[in-house]
């Protein structure tokens, strides 16, 4: 039989890897930053179970829209290059930007963080980070979790993932049932990859023997924060202008994400025709491009290639919709325009059906 006080001198928590007092500190050194991000409808702040919140009263029949996404293995540069203070703008980014499209205002953030083991000054930038991207985006940090899971985690490395929860009024959902052929596509361009197509970017830089620790230009574009277009596309849509469709370019760039705005049959009857001559490739995609040896449609499906999100607008409203960004700070210009599935556009041109497989028509300088 063992000794009934042999327990009271044995192993704790933190010696098995968990550092309570540790979060404890953390929930507090991060509390100012997400006092910044409170907004009105929230009846608690963080520490709870779960966070408390009213939807906006001036909804009249409010429709929840929610999503959720990582920053992938763009952290790998993060934790190898001590770059932890603009990943959290990411992480919020990568959920607002895709909760947009639907014409929602973002309305609630939370974040899972999950390391080895704890160390609050990376994990306070980090969340520092997220805080301040619910700040540009115009949505509270409600809550969150961190997980300390020893032995499942390498020694100073961590995971990132987040939720967010949006409010559109249900007459005003931006679901695509209005696209048609001849409606223009509105791009607004991207500060860098973002967080996609990392893993392909970091297989360039071992095959190219590129040393970041030098090329701190190249590491400052690859690990530019995501753009929230919330602000900017925020005052299109309460302009009341025309808006038919929207596309956050994440994973699988212009040629997986414009077909997921067609609905129904459109899908069979449209086509995207992308002017490849409309914007200056970045110096950045440039650069992978030649690095990498990698072929025009595969670069074109894997990074945004420096468009971040696309409009779709009837032709009236083209030049208001473009004033509008630009006065919101942003670099927007016509992409292309939305035309019959069985026409092919002039070259240099990218061809994205609703169904079926992209191609590039022409040669893309």
């Amino acid at each position: 039989m063992s000794d009934p006080d042999q327990g009271r001198n044995g192993l704790t928590y933190r010696e098995a890897g968990v550092d309570i007092d540790a979060g404890n500190e953390l929930v507090r050194r991060i509390g100012p930053a997400a006092a910044r991000t409170r907004r009105p409808e929230m009846l608690d702040g963080l520490g709870g179970f779960a966070a408390l919140t009213r939807l906006p009263e001036r909804y009249r029949e409010p429709i929840l829209v929610t999503g959720t996404d990582g920053v992938g293995t763009k952290l790998r540069l993060a934790i190898d290059f001590d770059r932890h203070d603009e990943v959290g703008q990411d992480l919020v980014a990568m959920c607002v930007n895709d909760c947009l499209v639907t014409g929602a205002e973002p309305l609630l953030f939370l974040d899972y963080y999950a390391t080895s083991r704890l160390d609050v000054d990376v994990a306070a930038r980090v969340i520092t980070g997220i805080a301040r991207g619910c700040e540009l985006a115009g949505c509270a940090l409600a809550g969150g979790e961190t997980a300390e899971m020893p032995g499942f985690y390498a020694s100073g490395e961590y995971d990132l993932a987040g939720f967010c929860v949006g409010v559109v009024e249900r007459e005003e959902i931006i679901d695509g049932s209005a696209l048609a052929a001849g409606d223009r596509m509105i791009a607004v361009g991207s500060s860098g990859p973002h967080s996609n197509g990392f893993s392909l970017i970091r297989r360039v830089l071992e095959h190219d023997g590129v040393d970041l620790d030098r090329e701190k230009p190249l590491l400052e574009q690859l690990m530019a924060p995501t753009r929230i277009y919330v602000p900017a596309i925020r005052r299109v849509l309460d302009a009341g202008l025309p808006v038919h469709g929207m596309a956050h370019i994440t994973g699988g760039g212009l040629p997986e994400n414009l077909p997921r705005m067609l609905r129904g049959d459109a899908a069979e009857r449209l086509a995207f025709h992308v002017d490849l001559d409309s914007w200056v490739l970045p110096d950045v995609f440039a650069w992978l491009r030649q690095a990498g040896g990698i072929a025009d449609l595969e670069l074109l499906r894997t990074f945004n290639c420096g468009v971040g999100f696309v409009l779709c607008v009837p032709p009236e409203a083209e030049q208001d919709v473009l004033s509008v960004l630009a006065e919101a700070g942003e670099h927007a210009w016509r992409l292309g325009s939305l035309a019959p599935a069985d026409q092919r556009p002039a070259a240099p041109g990218l061809h994205v059906p609703g169904t079926g497989s992209a191609e590039v028509v022409g040669t893309w300088a």
